[in-house]
């Protein structure tokens, strides 16, 4: 193979070790194997056949869209760690007028995955009937929920703790000198909207002393888009905020349009913070401040629940519950005193 100088470069290993590997040869260790192929993988070589891991079986994973970087990010970090326990990931992705969860669900049943793992799906919807996962449980499909949790199923449920994640942003605002600081969420009937709704009003009470009635006017719901954060925020700087918190990072750039439409900037007139911490959020304009959800913690935790199943040990009926941490950027500042 031509580039065989390149790829033990990209590797770190001798040319005489990058033909062993290529080989088949014994007497390369464990590691230096590994190094080798993702090197391939990372210069684009293909993998002889005989290099190909033998999957130990498929992991069906279902996120709920593409758009918003956050779900990129936790496939990502699940198919990695699927892949190095020897799994193959078959990622499934609902769309507007598309598949439904139930229907990927039973495309991946039919197609004998040995489990799967939803990320953001019906089990987040205090709407949503909770049978379809008895019924998957029934049918003896180990599976793992992450974000969102109802008592009715009977799994490990994996979530970013969304009530602190709301007295950090608070907390942060508060010492700015923000005091009317408004709350941008998606539907109200989804289990992480309902908890950061919990988390903004207690925090309100115990950092501003405001009233319940009064923090709750000036929470916001629509949708979780760019557009929904727009209206939202818009909404709430009709009401005076000076800060706003979103749900997501996606809404927190809506909030930031919403702003700027208005003559207003970011953060000279209105801080912005988001939710997630998406790829990219650190190079938007400003940098945006977000509260950083722990995506690899959150997906490695899940696969270590998911393959315990899949083994013979099942994890108990409960919540891992993981703290989210505030990233400052270039999105928030101090509130500024009228003259």
């Amino acid at each position: 193979m031509t580039g065989l100088a390149d790829i033990a470069g990209q590797a770190g290993v001798s040319a005489a070790t990058v033909s062993r590997v290529l080989n088949g040869k014994p007497g390369v260790a464990a590691a230096t194997r590994r190094s080798v192929l993702a090197a391939l993988d990372v210069l684009g070589y293909e993998r002889p056949v005989r290099l190909r891991q033998r999957s130990a079986g498929l992991i069906g994973l279902i996120i709920p869209e593409l758009e918003n970087p956050i779900f990129p990010a936790f496939a990502q970090v699940i198919g990695e760690a699927l892949t190095r326990q020897g799994y193959t990931p078959v990622l499934a992705t609902q769309s507007p007028g598309g598949s439904t969860e139930d229907e990927l669900t039973e495309m991946l049943v039919d197609h004998g995955v040995d489990g799967i793992i939803f990320v953001s799906g019906l089990h987040a919807d205090t709407s949503a009937d909770m049978s379809r996962y008895e019924r998957l449980r029934g049918q003896g499909v180990p599976f793992v929920l992450i974000n969102g949790f109802s008592e009715q199923v009977r799994a490990p449920f994996v979530s970013p703790d969304d009530r602190t994640a709301m007295k950090l942003a608070l907390t942060h605002l508060v010492a700015l000198g923000h005091r009317r600081i408004g709350l941008a969420l998606g539907p109200k009937r989804f289990v992480p909207v309902q908890r950061k709704a919990e988390g903004f009003l207690t925090a309100a009470a115990e950092l501003l002393g405001t009233a319940e009635a009064e923090a709750r006017a000036l929470i916001q719901h629509s949708l979780y888009t760019l557009e929904g954060g727009q209206a939202a925020a818009s909404a709430l700087l009709d009401l005076g905020c000076t800060a706003v918190v979103c749900a997501s990072d996606m809404m927190a750039l809506g909030a930031v349009r919403a702003a700027r439409q208005r003559g207003l900037s970011v953060p000279e007139d209105v801080s912005v913070v988001g939710f997630d911490d998406s790829p990219l959020i650190a190079f938007t304009d400003p940098p945006l401040t977000t509260i950083r959800q722990p995506v690899t913690a959150m997906g490695q935790a899940a696969v270590r629940a998911l393959l315990e199943e899949i083994g013979g040990t099942p994890a108990p009926h409960s919540e891992f519950v993981f703290l989210p941490e505030l990233v400052v950027r270039g999105s928030t500042t101090a509130v500024r005193r009228a003259p």
